[in-house]
C-alpha cells in the first residue's frame, strides 16, 4: 500500500482522469481486436504483444480464414504458421504459445476457453494482461485492469504508480481506482494514447489529461 498522502492524490488523480476518458471517449468498449469466437480473440490478444492492434487485424483477416477452427490450430504445421503471423513479430515464440495452448485447451478445457482467471494463466502465451482482456469482453468478468504498452507508459507518465513492471502497475491502479472503473479505464487510456498522447516527446500541456497533472508535460518514460 502507498503512503497515506501519495495514496490519496493518486486515488483522487486517477478517478478525475478516468472521469474525463469517459467523456472523450463516450462510445468507447471493449477492445479494438477483431474476432468472431472466444478463441480468435485469445488468439488475437497473444499476436498484440509488442504489435499494434492495426497489424494484428491485418494478420488475422487471412489467418482466421485458413484456421477456422481451434483443431485447424491443433493440427498446423508449426514453420507454415510462423510464415503466417510473422510480421506480428516475435512470431516464433507466438506460434510456439498459440499452438500449445490450442492444444491445452482441446484437452484439458474440452475446446473451451476458461471463464476465469486461474485457468486461463495455465494457458501458454497467457499473462494478466491477456486474461483481463479475454474475461472482461468474453465473459463480461473484471478481475483486474488491463496493462500493455500505453497503460504503462501513462500511468507512470501521471504519477499513477512507482512501478515499471505491468503486473505491478496493474495492482497499484486496482489500489486506486474504484472497481467500476477497471474495465472502461483500460481501453480509453489506451485509445488517448493512440489518438491524443502518443509515445514519442511532444508537447501536451494543452491535452485534457495533462490539465489534472501539469507535470505530465516534463515527463515521457520509455514505451518498455
Amino acid at each position: 500500500m502507498m503512503a497515506s498522502k501519495k495514496f490519496k492524490e493518486r486515488k483522487n488523480r486517477a478517478i478525475k482522469i478516468a472521469k474525463v476518458l469517459n467523456r472523450l471517449f463516450i462510445d468507447e468498449q471493449g477492445t479494438s481486436l477483431g474476432y468472431k469466437n472466444n478463441w480468435e480473440l485469445l488468439v488475437s490478444v497473444i499476436l498484440s504483444a509488442q504489435c499494434t492492434d492495426k497489424r494484428v487485424n491485418m494478420v488475422t483477416k487471412k489467418l482466421f480464414k485458413k484456421y477456422k477452427k481451434l483443431d485447424d490450430y491443433v493440427s498446423a504445421k508449426k514453420t507454415e504458421f510462423e510464415k503466417d503471423i510473422k510480421s506480428t513479430g516475435y512470431y516464433k515464440n507466438k506460434t510456439k504459445n498459440i499452438l500449445s495452448a490450442a492444444k491445452m485447451i482441446k484437452i484439458d478445457f474440452s475446446g473451451h476457453i476458461p471463464n476465469n482467471m486461474e485457468d486461463l494463466l495455465k494457458i501458454p502465451g497467457v499473462g494478466r494482461k491477456t486474461a483481463n482482456v479475454v474475461l472482461n469482453n468474453v465473459f463480461n468478468v473484471v478481475e483486474g485492469i488491463v496493462v500493455d504498452t500505453h497503460v504503462r507508459r501513462l500511468s507512470i507518465k501521471f504519477d499513477l504508480t512507482d512501478n515499471k513492471n505491468p503486473e505491478k502497475i496493474e495492482k497499484d491502479l486496482m489500489e486506486i481506482l474504484p472497481k467500476k472503473y477497471w474495465n472502461d479505464f483500460s481501453f480509453k487510456l489506451v485509445r488517448y494514447g493512440q489518438e491524443i498522447c502518443g509515445a514519442r516527446k511532444h508537447d501536451c500541456k494543452t491535452h485534457p489529461l495533462t490539465k489534472i497533472y501539469p507535470r505530465a508535460n516534463t515527463i515521457w518514460p520509455r514505451a518498455k
